[in-house]
């Protein structure tokens, strides 16, 4: 049997992290009785980013989905009564997706369920740890830098 080379296991490492974190803010978001799901309480935060209602196409690029996905994540919070669709005002073949009274409501609670799932996930480090990791975690979310192509 082969041991596996210690990149590999801390790739497994932040793959569990990873899975660990996301059960955690589905119970607080769960909890939190918004019945929208996961990838839907990120469309909401996502929507509560923009100053102005912005289109399905933006929201794909910047969710790195198909719009096809925007389409069925939009229907769904439109069906609660989170979000409405709105006729550009400059294009009325552009429809933009706007926050409901209701969908703030549920962007609030989402982000006091992310708030308390960080805290759970976070709980056993120290503020230095914290400091840290969010640091190391910035490092591995940019990458490496591109190379220029100079010697």
């Amino acid at each position: 049997m082969t041991t596996p080379d210690p990149d590999s296991l801390l790739a497994e490492q932040l793959l569990r992290f990873t899975r660990r974190m996301h059960r955690i803010q589905k119970r607080h978001i769960e909890r939190a009785g918004l019945g929208a799901t996961p990838a839907q309480s990120r469309l909401l935060r996502m929507l509560a980013q923009y100053d102005a209602p912005p289109r399905m196409a933006d929201l794909a690029e910047r969710l790195e989905v198909v719009p096809r996905a925007v389409t069925t994540l939009v229907d769904g919070l439109e069906a609660n009564g989170k979000v409405r669709r709105v006729p550009d005002p400059t294009n009325r073949r552009v429809i933009r997706i706007e926050l409901t009274e209701d969908g703030h409501k549920a962007v609030r609670a989402v982000f006091a369920a992310r708030r308390a799932a960080a805290e759970e996930v976070l709980a056993p480090l120290t503020e230095e740890q914290r400091t840290v990791l969010g640091g190391l975690l910035d490092v591995l979310v940019d990458g490496a830098p591109e190379p220029t192509g100079r010697c």
